[in-house]
């Protein structure tokens, strides 16, 4: 859980931080390159369409993997992913380690073909025996997910490992969550520091992140909040939600920064505004209390609300505990019942006093 500042009890307002984790299972699959093949232009082209079909109608495998790249992407042609499929894998069955990923890609997502991600491995599988660094990555994270092969984590680790020894960010992240979690590796913590910073000095937002946790916790390097708030500065500015929350975190406690509680509030609204719960609730935290900003209880209802429709059970809970007063919502106990039964079957155990207590006074 990401970390969060505060939580009300009952009818009083108690802040506090709580603790920050490490960041990883949120994110361990949600990074996939969007456009894979964007760069994949391995040698001068022809400058016309035109020659460029010319040249992939007579067999050129690197005009029919860039004629591919063209129609997915739509530059220069109007975007066809059925033409993209075609090209790519024509380029693909010549051997082309570009292609093979590229094709593997589509699918993976389904573009231009039927879903289809035993296929996509048998691509990835061909690009990154080739020694493909982008094969070898994707490949990892098929056995990863399970997806088209047996799950395999130990499989995986070393995809990953064979990526990032040629310098793929992306790779050089995951290996790092993979010895962070002990996912297909034995569990070392230095080990998952040092990938990550290869990762995050390449400007890898989500190893800046994972790095900046690191410096935080002790993990692996000796504690340093300062270092910590620096690296979640760099994958803040990237717009990176969770690494502005934390920022946000940092400033609100003054740790590794100067403690600033307009700071705070700023850095909070970016990570709320792109829909990060547990930076809704903490901006509405700044609305009840007034630090930061001017307060306003209507405000921090409505940013308490967006949390606790995620299921946030501190958010939540916090809801009810605004219907139950009154603050910023017309009072209504029996809203403030049902919030409160909501946190409370996520395990948040004062929302279950509270909800007992309005079923104690009732009977």
């Amino acid at each position: 859980m990401l970390a969060i500042i505060s939580k009300l009890i009952l009818s009083e307002l108690r802040y506090r931080i709580t603790a920050m984790k490490q960041y990883v299972t949120g994110l361990l699959a949600a990074l996939l390159l969007t456009l894979p093949v964007g760069a994949y232009c391995e040698i001068s082209l022809p400058a016309t369409i035109a020659q460029l079909q010319k040249e992939a109608l007579q067999g050129n495998a690197v005009a029919q993997n860039k004629l591919g790249l063209m129609y997915y992407t739509g530059k220069g042609v109007k975007l066809d992913y059925v033409e993209a499929f075609r090209w790519y894998r024509k380029a693909a069955e010549q051997d082309r380690a570009w292609a093979q990923v590229s094709l593997g890609v589509m699918y993976e997502k389904g573009q231009g073909v039927k879903q289809d991600y035993s296929e996509a491995l048998q691509w990835y599988r061909k690009s990154a025996e080739q020694g493909l660094p982008n094969g070898q990555y994707y490949l990892g994270v098929l056995y990863e997910k399970g997806q088209g092969v047996k799950q395999d984590y130990a499989e995986a680790a070393g995809w990953f490992q064979k990526a990032a020894v040629q310098g793929l960010a992306v790779a050089e992240n995951k290996l790092g969550l993979m010895y962070y979690t002990g996912r297909g590796v034995n569990q070392n913590y230095a080990e998952a520091s040092g990938w990550f910073r290869k990762a995050a000095v390449q400007g890898l937002a989500l190893a800046q992140n994972s790095l900046g946790v690191m410096y935080y916790t002790g993990q692996g390097v000796k504690q340093d909040y300062a270092e910590s708030a620096e690296w979640f500065r760099k994958a803040a500015v990237q717009g990176l939600a969770v690494a502005e929350n934390k920022l946000g975190l940092m400033y609100y406690a003054g740790q590794g920064v100067e403690q600033d509680y307009a700071e705070a509030t700023g850095w909070f609204r970016k990570a709320a505004v792109q829909g990060l719960a547990e930076a809704q609730l903490n901006y509405g935290m700044q609305y009840y209390t007034g630090r930061g900003v001017e307060q306003d209880y209507v405000e921090s209802a409505g940013w308490f609300r967006k949390a606790a429709v995620q299921g946030l059970a501190e958010a939540q809970y916090n809801l009810g505990v605004v219907y139950m007063n009154g603050r910023g919502t017309t009072k209504d106990e029996m809203q403030a019942k049902e919030w409160y039964s909501k946190a409370c079957n996520n395990r948040y155990q004062p929302a279950c006093d509270a909800y007992r207590m309005i079923n104690e006074r009732e009977h």
